[in-house]
């Protein structure tokens, strides 16, 4: 599905890399943030947001400043990516209709499915499955088990 939003937007002279979208949208409804709260705001790393700042920056969506502290920097929107928002909450709203329509078309809702999934990984996580079957078949020793 990502791909075929990548295609839209390449349909549509967009700009935008998929991953982009929602930091737009979010700093043109709160306004200039840090890296780490814009981050928090998308749900995703440190990490991951700085990466994803510094591609933005690169082809002139945001541009950014120092922070409160020398350790911070301020995430802003630029004309250009101010420009782009409108489309992105269009294809935002437009995605999500699409989203329901399909699960029309399934025996069950996705979202179930991924409720169900979150409760079963409440119950074990995933790396204590995949350590059960490590374990039991004896493999996955790292290297300084194997010396």
């Amino acid at each position: 599905m990502d791909d075929d939003i990548a295609q839209l937007y390449a349909q549509r002279g967009v700009p935008v890399r998929t991953r982009f979208s929602m930091a737009l949208i979010r700093l043109h409804h709160l306004g200039p943030m840090s890296v780490k709260e814009l981050a928090e705001q998308i749900d995703v790393t440190h990490s991951a947001m700085s990466q994803t700042v510094t591609a933005m920056r690169g082809d002139g969506l945001v541009e950014s400043s120092p922070g409160s502290d020398a350790r911070t920097r301020t995430v802003s929107l630029t004309d250009r990516g101010r420009a782009l928002v409108p489309f992105l909450e269009d294809e935002w709203r437009a995605t999500e209709r699409a989203w329901a329509e399909l699960e029309t078309e399934l025996p069950y809702p996705l979202t179930r499915v991924v409720d169900d999934i979150a409760e079963a990984l409440q119950r074990r996580s995933f790396l204590d499955r995949i350590t059960q079957h490590l374990d039991e078949r004896g493999e996955g020793h790292g290297p300084e088990q194997e010396a």
